[in-house]
């Protein structure tokens, strides 16, 4: 798994949007058991935030120290720095898997091997992410060319994955399928707009490469645009959610 997101973990932490709690209630509902959860590549911690309050005790992995000394603490959450295709946990321990915004930077095949190793008989896998958030029109025109255009090239090949709303990765389990769509709503002011913006994997690829940060050749106009739009963003949420 490539470590995008140590650079700007404090960022991904302050300005990563957050999951409603509607979608993880859902998730929770498929469950027989609510012992122990495994949230993986668990970056700043928030989805095993959420999942504490409905299970037991919650263990929560990822690569990035930095991550990890930035996540949210909760007496029943144990984090440790483990890869997601090799933990040292036992057979048959895990009610339920989490994986948030991260399964497309997994070695496929190895992670669920280790799933199918990690859960028990009964256990549930969910993978969720998000796509490219909506504002207003003048501002998804500014953004739409600077993630095409400007930072096109700087993406990882992985990032297609998420374009193509997760359907095409592989998912060897029983698929379960949710009654709704989720989507996330916020009203943002630019500060948030720009730092979620800047934690980006595209933009730290485009400094490392240029040396410039590549936000500032739109800040001014978006600026402008956000002025006199109405704050609101909206995420398109990713969910699959599949079964032993």
């Amino acid at each position: 798994m490539k470590d995008n997101f140590s650079v700007q973990a404090k960022g991904y932490s302050k300005y990563r949007p957050h999951y409603p709690q509607e979608m993880i209630d859902c998730i929770v509902s498929y469950t027989k058991n609510r012992d122990t959860a495994l949230d993986v590549a668990t970056g700043n911690g928030q989805v095993a935030a959420m999942l504490c309050n409905c299970f037991a005790n919650v263990d929560a992995i990822d690569i990035s120290n930095n991550q990890l000394e930035n996540a949210v603490q909760k007496t029943n959450i144990a984090y440790s720095k483990q890869k997601a295709e090799a933990t040292n946990f036992i057979d048959s321990f895990f009610d339920l898997i989490t994986v948030a915004q991260a399964i497309h930077w997994f070695n496929f095949n190895a992670f669920y091997k280790e799933a199918y190793r990690l859960l028990k008989p009964d256990g549930i896998i969910a993978v969720m992410g998000y796509g490219l958030f909506k504002t207003n029109p003048a501002t998804d025109k500014i953004i739409n060319d600077f993630y095409h255009n400007i930072l096109g090239a700087y993406w990882d090949d992985e990032r297609k994955y998420i374009e193509e709303s997760y359907k095409t990765i592989p998912f060897p389990f029983e698929e379960i399928y949710p009654e709704k769509q989720f989507f996330n709503e916020f009203i943002w002011n630019f500060e948030q707009l720009k730092g979620y913006l800047l934690t980006w994997s595209a933009v730290q690829h485009y400094i490392k490469a240029k040396g410039i940060n590549p936000f500032s050749s739109i800040e001014q106009e978006l600026k402008e645009t956000w002025k006199k739009g109405d704050k609101r963003v909206t995420f398109p949420l990713l969910l699959r959610i599949g079964k032993m």
